[in-house]
């Protein structure tokens, strides 16, 4: 089973902004991506953490976007995606536009997407793609056998250019394409009027195969878009202590008694939080391995609250939002387990440690590049820390959503 995800305002949303409402004479806009689970490159790779099938589902509504799943007759692996947006597009009577974002392309922006659009929109245009501008000589390939000298396009090897005396060449970088509905009705045969949109080669960041993958999660983590970070006002921190404070180990002592290591980084990641009044709790439930005991003398060493869910369904987050009278914006959580996944997709901040079960099951805001136990939680409160100094540097950047596409 294949599918695709996509995002487009719905009708409430269009008649109250006015944006591709009928009465307000703007043509329809939709986003849409792409996202099959049968990559032969990289299994799942549109939802991989850069941080079956079904998955690219629940991803996609965690975060928002509608799903539109494709027919049999374009989920082959010979299928093009010019015949799936054709068959989106006959399903959706309404669509005017479409943007077809590459699910492959992390480092692209709202403005990059606003740019664009008011191409079409506002100059005309009737296709829109993405570049990026690469100075790189290229060689034409030859049959060896033929014993013919290769020969070069772009470059006089008596005369290579440096760097700063060459625009160099603009490439297709695959970040997004915006059509109008006639052509892809036509099949993009008679398009008209053309244009190029450049973005600069740190947001050109494409996966295709398994090698791509850490240099895109460098990338991704310097340039990427990771939403409006100046509402990022953070004030309860809940953790789960195994999984997320503990590496879930537990040892014992010759006399029997139970004992668990967690990491003086982590205290102190706990400490940076609470300086910042950021108030902390450990969060533990009644599948929690650890005695109720040795959660107490780990919160004591931790410096936090500590609450411990008996019932079986997990930990109440709404019970203890009510009782401090916070939203759930308010509220950064980091968890590790398939019970913690409800509360992990509904909070304003999450994260879980890169070796947690749940890491490849759930889109989280941010993956933390250390285990659990051993400064995960340092590196999150980091994080948030560092949200939060933008939040009141009133850094701004570009949101795009249903009502404002």
């Amino acid at each position: 089973m294949e599918i695709h995800g996509f995002a487009q305002a719905q009708a409430q949303a269009q008649v109250r902004s006015g944006v591709g409402s009928p009465s307000s004479g703007l043509p329809h806009r939709a986003a849409l991506i792409l996202a099959r689970g049968g990559s032969k490159g990289i299994p799942l790779k549109n939802i991989k953490n850069l941080a079956d099938h079904d998955e690219i589902e629940r991803v996609a509504k965690v975060w928002g976007a509608k799903v539109h799943r494709r027919s049999p007759e374009v989920s082959k692996d010979d299928s093009s995606s010019l015949a799936t947006i054709q068959e989106f597009i006959r399903q959706r009577l309404e669509v005017d536009i479409v943007c077809h974002i590459q699910a492959t392309s992390p480092c692209l922006h709202p403005h990059h997407i606003r740019e664009a659009l008011q191409m079409i929109t506002g100059q005309g245009f009737d296709y829109v793609f993405s570049v990026v501008r690469r100075h790189q000589f290229r060689w034409v390939e030859v049959d060896k056998k033929e014993g013919k000298n290769p020969t070069s396009p772009n470059i006089d090897v008596a005369y290579r250019p440096r760097r700063q005396d060459w625009p160099g060449e603009l490439y297709e970088n695959g970040s997004f394409y915006f059509y109008k509905r006639k052509d892809l009705e036509n099949g993009l045969k008679q398009l008209g009027k053309i244009a190029y949109y450049e973005m600069l080669p740190e947001h050109s960041v494409d996966i295709d195969v398994d090698i791509d993958w850490p240099v895109a999660e460098q990338r991704v983590l310097r340039f990427g878009y990771f939403g409006r970070e100046e509402k990022a006002a953070v004030r309860l921190f809940l953790c789960k202590v195994s999984g997320c404070l503990t590496s879930s180990k537990i040892y014992m002592s010759v006399s029997g008694e139970d004992l668990v290591a967690f990491s003086a980084r982590d205290v102190a990641g706990v400490q940076m939080l609470k300086r910042e009044d950021i108030e902390v709790i450990l969060i533990s439930s009644v599948n929690e391995p650890l005695s109720s005991g040795l959660l107490e003398k780990v919160s004591q060493q931790a410096g936090c609250g500590l609450r411990i869910e008996e019932q079986q369904k997990g930990f109440d987050v709404e019970r203890l939002m009510k009782e401090k009278k916070l939203s759930w914006d308010e509220v950064a959580f980091m968890g590790s387990e398939a019970e913690d996944v409800e509360i992990l997709s509904q909070v304003g901040l999450n994260a879980v440690p890169c070796d947690a079960p749940v890491a490849d099951l759930i889109a989280a805001k941010y993956t933390c590049q250390r285990t659990a136990g051993h400064g995960a939680v340092r590196e999150f409160a980091e994080y948030i820390l560092t949200l939060k100094k933008k939040s009141l540097s009133h850094v701004n950047q570009d949101h795009i959503d249903r009502v404002h596409f």
